[in-house]
């Protein structure tokens, strides 16, 4: 015996996707106040709008999962909270810290950011539905996440509030290293994910530890933490290749080894 279908089906959002939609939400608003300690020239505060983001960036997925409450609404809410939190949001903070002071192309600079990150929001939800994807099945991102070229993008910002060297907020420095952020964004460089980190059983506990040091080192040292943290991230980035490259010669010789003589 059939059912016969529902004459009034249920629209709307499910009640367990509200909490990590909410989480998205929350992390937009954060990006946007970082904005407004910027025009108030509170740089610290304007930084710390923007890690705080990333923090709850990287919650309302895990959340999403954990009540089972993933939705097309939520991920099209968290490409859009995106762009704005971790594209527009470090694209204005930088042009009013550094950029501003490079007469004619300074705002260009912080235009190729915000732009990046949004050409880097819509690659990936153009082929979220794709088959084919090299990168992902290897449990690989392709390019830098945007999160993570806010942190590497405010880096010069980082790194003057820690050691109030002038020469962090010159335009000469600025300028390209937002041009190269902007363009790590875009670019095909298979980076590490989560799920691409494999850490070994005897080392699970001090990495545990490490983890809680840099927690509090946030806390007491937040400059020089995220300084350090930014510059490990590129150091991550030629073994993420490397690593890569390994797993695709090993790909193709099991298609080879497949392929009857």
């Amino acid at each position: 015996m059939s059912l016969a279908p529902d004459p009034h089906p249920r629209r709307g959002i499910p009640l367990r996707a509200l909490a990590p939609n909410a989480v998205t939400a929350l992390a937009l608003c954060c990006g946007l106040t970082g904005i407004r300690f910027g025009i108030a020239g509170d740089w610290e505060r304007a930084a710390m709008m923007i890690i705080v983001a990333g923090v709850l960036d990287g919650l309302d997925g895990r959340i999403a999962r954990m009540l089972k409450g993933e939705s097309r609404f939520g991920a099209e809410l968290d490409s859009l909270s995106d762009v704005i939190a971790f594209g527009v949001s470090p694209a204005i903070i930088i042009y009013l810290w550094s950029l501003q002071y490079l007469p004619q192309f300074g705002w260009v600079f912080s235009l190729a950011h915000a732009v990046c990150c949004a050409l880097r929001l819509a690659r990936f939800n153009a082929a979220i539905d794709e088959k084919d994807q090299p990168h992902k099945s290897a449990g690989f991102l392709t390019g830098i996440p945007a999160p993570a070229a806010a942190g590497l993008a405010l880096m010069p910002l980082f790194l003057f509030l820690w050691l109030g060297l002038p020469i962090f907020k010159a335009t000469y420095i600025v300028a390209p290293w937002t041009a190269f952020v902007a363009f790590l964004m875009i670019s095909n460089v298979a980076t590490f994910s989560w799920s691409s980190l494999r850490l070994r059983r005897n080392i699970r506990l001090e990495m545990i530890a490490l983890v809680a040091l840099i927690g509090g080192a946030l806390f007491s040292a937040p400059w020089a933490t995220l300084s350090v943290v930014c510059a490990v991230y590129l150091l991550m980035i030629p073994f993420g290749i490397r690593s890569y490259a390994r797993v695709k010669r090993r790909r193709a010789a099991t298609a080879a080894g497949s392929v009857p003589g």
